[in-house]
Order: structure tokens, then sequence, then C-alpha cells
């Protein structure tokens, strides 16, 4: 016996629950790809692209998912050979460092923690130690989809400054773009990606890139681009080389419509809402580890990520068999636990297309489950959250 119905809800950190406007905005015939119609959807796509970055810089559109968007960042502003500081903090930053490796690039791992955020004291006492300017640029991610920890972006960049280095500054904005702030140019940074199957709604299978002055400087030697991801190939007159070749049409029109809803909510909002669901979240997740089986796995409160939560579980107790009783018994898809976590955790995303009934079915579904498979737990996750949204959101 279940209780679910209908298509399953994705509590998953990308591919996230889509709009249904952005769904109905794929649902149209291709148009001219060498149309003044093509041609205007794209200019405004880059700079709307841009403003989310919150640069005056270039940004570009890859048809790619993230690690897409990391070759490209890197292949333009890297030479065969040069060196990479990898700022720990989980998965992703370290899977950026690996792509840099076989690319031909040096790596370092300033070594963290899947626990915590990036310190930014360590990154500016190393890169005093550099004296030589060895280090070519310092790659790290604003939030973590596998650890659930957020690191403070603008910190690291005064510390990066501190220290007088010339590294590039290149910052990983998969898991956070469109739903917390994101200062390109005010913080400092040389280059930043991301994709489009998160916090902006649109399927996988776009990735965006913005480079800085300094960045498009140090591209005019960089040798290891290549004709698809080279930034100076998509400079060129013709308007199918802003994306190598062919247009992915309904992607862009996937994306055209999830900006606009984005524009209609106001970015502010936006970044308030997913700061509401976050803590409503965390609030739950609080009141369960009370049991000691569940727990958060980033220890600081202050870095534990508005996009998504990673739960522990301990105690002998498998997150396998409550995710897949989330799934079958009631269709809600929890995240799970992936790398140095695989086994021990479950995640939940709160990002993008998310609002308060979503997330408060997601966390009632959870302590359906764990009472179901009496998984030791404290009471009231749900009563929790929802008592932290009475009283935060105003009448």
């Amino acid at each position: 016996m279940t209780v679910r119905a209908g298509r399953e809800f994705l509590a998953i950190p990308g591919p996230t629950t889509m709009p249904d406007e952005v769904l109905r905005a794929m649902h149209r015939p291709a148009i001219d790809i060498y149309s003044k119609q093509m041609t205007d959807l794209t200019e405004s796509l880059l700079s709307d692209i841009s403003k989310l970055f919150a640069t005056k810089g270039k940004s570009y559109i890859y048809i790619a998912n993230g690690h897409g968007a990391w070759e490209a960042a890197l292949s333009n502003v890297l030479s065969r050979g040069d060196k990479v500081l990898v700022l720990e903090s989980g998965r992703f930053a370290i899977g950026w460092g690996n792509a840099a490796a076989l690319m031909g690039a040096e790596v370092e791992v300033l070594k963290g923690d899947w626990r915590r955020a990036v310190r930014p004291h360590e990154v500016e006492e190393r890169l005093r130690r550099d004296k030589e300017h060895t280090i070519k640029a310092v790659v790290v991610v604003q939030v973590d989809t596998a650890s659930g920890v957020q690191n403070d972006i603008e910190a690291i960049g005064k510390a990066i400054k501190a220290a007088g280095h010339p590294a590039l500054y290149m910052v990983d904005t998969v898991a956070s773009l469109g739903c917390m702030p994101f200062e390109m140019d005010k913080w400092g940074i040389d280059v930043a990606m991301s994709g489009s199957q998160k916090g902006l709604m649109t399927p996988p299978g776009l990735g965006f890139v913005a480079a800085n002055a300094r960045a498009l400087e140090v591209h005019k030697t960089a040798n290891m681009a290549t004709p698809y991801w080279s930034w100076s190939e998509r400079e060129g007159t013709e308007h199918y080389r802003k994306y190598a070749g062919t247009a992915p049409v309904h992607l862009l029109f996937a994306l055209r419509q999830a900006i606009d809803l984005l524009h209609e909510e106001g970015l502010e909002n936006a970044f308030r809402r997913h700061s509401l669901l976050g803590e409503a979240a965390r609030r739950a997740v609080s009141a369960w580890s009370e049991g000691q089986v569940l727990g958060f796995n980033v220890a600081e409160a202050s870095e534990r990520s508005n996009t998504v939560t990673t739960v522990t579980m301990s105690n002998g107790h498998d997150p396998a068999v409550l995710q897949r009783y989330c799934k079958e018994k009631c269709g809600v898809v929890l995240g799970t636990g992936i790398g140095d976590l695989s086994g021990q955790a479950f995640r939940i995303a709160h990002m993008g297309h998310v609002n308060a009934p979503m997330l408060l079915g997601t966390l009632g579904v959870i302590e359906i489950g764990l009472n179901a498979l009496k998984i030791p737990h404290g009471k009231g996750g749900l009563e929790a959250a929802v008592a932290y949204l009475g009283e935060e959101v105003a009448v």
C-alpha cells in the first residue's frame, strides 16, 4: 500500500523540479537560427546571465553541463603546466581540480574537510608562501552539493587580495546562482561558471561562464583553449559561433522563461525565499537529530547552505532504506549521499523552483518514513519548520 499518486517530486539537488511555465516554453516549434528573433534571444540571455553573475564582464553560453563549463573556464585562462590551487570543502572543487589535471595543469589541493567551509586565512597563508607566484589560479565552489557547505566567497577573495597574489580567482556557482547573493565584480572574482539545472530551473544541458577584463587578457596567451570552448571563437561575427554551431533553441526558450520568472519574483525575494526554506529544513533536521541517529554533515550552523541540506545517518542505519521508502511509498525523491558520504547520508534540496508547500511536504514525508521505519529521531521536526516559517513570513 502506498500514499503516492501522480509524478514523483524531486527533492534532489539537480535536476530540480521545473516550473510548468518553463516546460511549456519548450513546447513550440524551432525558429530560424539565423533570424533576428534568434539573435535577440541570445543577446537578452547573455545580458541577463551577466546580471545574475553581477559582472560587467563577458558571459558565454555552452551546450554542456557543469563539467563542461568547468573545462570552458579552465581552458580559456590556463596554459599547460600552470599550477592551480584547489580549495577543498567537499567533492566538487576536487572534481574541478581533477578536470584541470587531465587537461594538463599541475594541481595542488589546499586540504579541507567535508564538514566545514574553506578557511580564508589558510588561503592567504598558502598564497603568501608562493613567493614565485607559481600558482596561476585558485578554484573554489560557492556551495558544494555533496557536503552541503557554503563557502564565504567574498572573504576568500579578500584573502587572495591581502596576500598580494596575482592568481586568477575562479568560482563554481552551479548550486548557488539565482538562489543566493553572488557579486562577481564586487568580490574580485575573475572567472565564474554555472549550469542550468539547479537554481535556474531549466533542463540540464546549458553551462555558463563569465569572465572579467583580467581573465580576458590572460586568455590571449593561454594555450589550453580548443575551438569549442574558446572565447575568441565565440566572439566571431556569425551568430552561430556563440554556440560553436547550432543553437540549443528549446533549452534557450526554457532558460528565457526561467529567468523571466526570477525577474518577476525579484532576485532579492528569491534569495530571501531560499534563506527561509533553508532554515526551515534545518529546524526540522535539528529536531530530528535529538534521536542521536540523524545529524548535520556541516558542523557550523553558519556554514550550512540555503540550497541543500546534507543529513548524516549513524548507528547502523542505512539512508538508502529511508530514501527507498520516501520514493516508493510517498513519491518524494531525496538526494543520495555521494563521494565520501556515500551510504552515510541523504540530501534535501531546497533550490530553484521550490516553495513552502513543496518543502513542508518533503519534510512531512521524511517524518513519515522515520516513523514507519522506526528510525530513532527527535519529534516535532515538521512542526519546528512550520513554526519558524509562521514567525518569519509576515502578514
